[in-house]
């Protein structure tokens, strides 16, 4: 667990800032760690794992041409899926997560490591892309959680 996902549990109860989530690579451990917090029900909303491609698809509705032009892994899906988040969850902070986590997936032009945050704050969009070079597949979604959260702090 971050070790700071205390203080940020606090600040956004404090500033009555509510969280959603729509994690592909991380598989749901954003929102476990978030959970983890006593009296994280009072700002997280709900969290959306869309680990294929045809659930970021039907449930995150991001168009089937982006994923087949750029990729599930890839700024225009991370951002779509961030987008259409803050559409279904009505919530002032909206994240998103998409990577390649490994050890296999990856190819030359995104290898494993390669990952995109996208974080939307009222209207505020922004996307980060990391690249976690030489790690495996537990130390890459630890990453992406530790960025994430280092992103909202940002933002509160």
């Amino acid at each position: 667990m971050y070790k700071n996902i205390r203080e940020i549990v606090a600040r956004l109860k404090k500033k009555k800032i509510s969280l959603s989530l729509a994690e592909s690579c991380t598989g749901g451990m954003l929102a476990k760690d978030i959970t983890s917090v006593s009296g994280a029900s009072k700002i997280f909303t709900f969290g959306v794992i869309a680990y294929s491609n045809k659930a970021k698809v039907e449930y995150l509705n991001v168009p089937p041409n982006i994923i087949k032009k750029y990729g599930a892994v890839s700024e225009e899906c991370c951002y779509s899926m961030v987008t259409n988040l803050s559409k279904i969850s009505k919530t002032k902070l909206n994240l998103s997560i998409t990577g390649i986590a490994g050890p296999n997936g990856g190819t030359k032009k995104k290898p494993v490591g390669l990952v995109f945050v996208g974080i939307k704050f009222n209207k505020k969009i922004k996307i980060n892309k990391y690249f976690f070079k030489n790690q495996n597949r537990e130390s890459v979604r630890k990453n992406s959680v530790k960025k994430a959260l280092e992103l909202i702090k940002e933002i509160i």
